[in-house]
């Protein structure tokens, strides 16, 4: 092994789960490794429990007892009963540390840590160790979370997959600097783009931020890489369904020359719902519904009528 690989073996991250036989992030059979922290704060997250970019304690009040060893346990005093619910706890998140001793304690394991430090290497060999199953098309998947918000854990992973012939994505919300992208899709084959709203003023109201870095990101992917750009838009209704929206996005698209090779279109689940109330609620609480497949349909005909696939 060279010194080169061995360092990117060494580069951390923080990653709160790796799937493996997935179909849904990228062409073919793919592995997907899920690296916490993200800088928006979509309403409707499906994965809430990765928008921080450190580890965090997650509860399952259905699993707990109420036995109070918790309590006793937590060196932060930061767990309490709840006074509405005597037989239901409470976790403190400005004083819970994620030190894990609540977890090791609870005998009903209704108490877990999310996120934990992770070496490229330690990821790249659970990748590798799926290649049987990848053909031509699948590989690794880097998603989250955000792919980029821990950037040089990224870089390495794809590196090393890259070395080793194993095709790699990255999925995006673009919220990122160019500086810190663009070294990490020297490595990347493909490109999930996430787009969630056209106009910036709405963007900012389900997500926290603007998209103008988003959409210009977008712009510097198509003209100064040679990754293959899929670009994924969820759909909330009554956030983002609407026609308005998708037309402003395949116009977007064709009048930038956006090299789109598909786009996904991803209707909204509830999955996510559950774990906001494992945080306590750590964010805040949205519903919407998910759209049938004729409306999904509909809104994939807009974007066929700019030429693009649409999926």
């Amino acid at each position: 092994m060279t010194s080169m690989t061995e360092a990117l073996r060494a580069v951390t991250g923080t990653v709160f789960n790796i799937q493996h036989y997935c179909i849904h992030d990228g062409p073919g059979i793919r592995t997907n490794v899920f690296v916490k922290g993200c800088p928006l704060r979509c309403l409707w997250c499906a994965n809430p429990e990765s928008q921080a970019g450190a580890p965090q304690l997650m509860y399952l009040a259905d699993k707990c007892t109420g036995c109070g060893q918790c309590i006793q346990t937590c060196p932060q005093k930061a767990v309490s009963r709840r006074t509405d619910r005597p037989d239901r706890v409470h976790t403190d998140r400005t004083l819970c540390t994620a030190c894990g001793r609540c977890v090791d304690d609870c005998p009903t394991e209704a108490r877990s840590i999310m996120g934990h430090t992770m070496t490229a290497g330690e990821a790249f060999d659970e990748v590798a160790g799926d290649r049987l199953f990848y053909g031509t098309d699948g590989g690794l998947t880097v998603t989250g979370g955000e792919a980029l918000a821990h950037p040089q854990f990224t870089g390495a992973l794809t590196e090393l997959c890259r070395q080793a012939g194993i095709t790699t994505a990255v999925e995006t919300c673009g919220a990122v600097p160019w500086a810190v992208m663009e070294p990490v899709l020297a490595h990347t084959d493909i490109v999930l783009y996430d787009i969630k709203h056209m106009d910036s003023a709405r963007h900012r109201a389900y997500t926290g931020q603007g998209n103008e870095l988003i959409l210009a990101n977008l712009e510097h992917i198509s003209r100064r890489t040679d990754c293959t750009i899929i670009v994924r838009c969820p759909v909330i209704p009554p956030c983002n369904d609407r026609a308005e929206n998708l037309h402003a996005l395949g116009r977007f698209l064709t009048e930038k020359a956006i090299r789109c090779s598909e786009i996904n279109l991803l209707p909204y689940h509830n999955l996510g719902e559950g774990k906001r109330e494992q945080l306590e609620p750590g964010t805040e609480g949205f519903t919407s519904r998910t759209p049938s497949q004729e409306e999904v349909e509909l809104l994939r005909d807009i974007l066929r009528g700019y030429g693009f696939v649409v999926k």
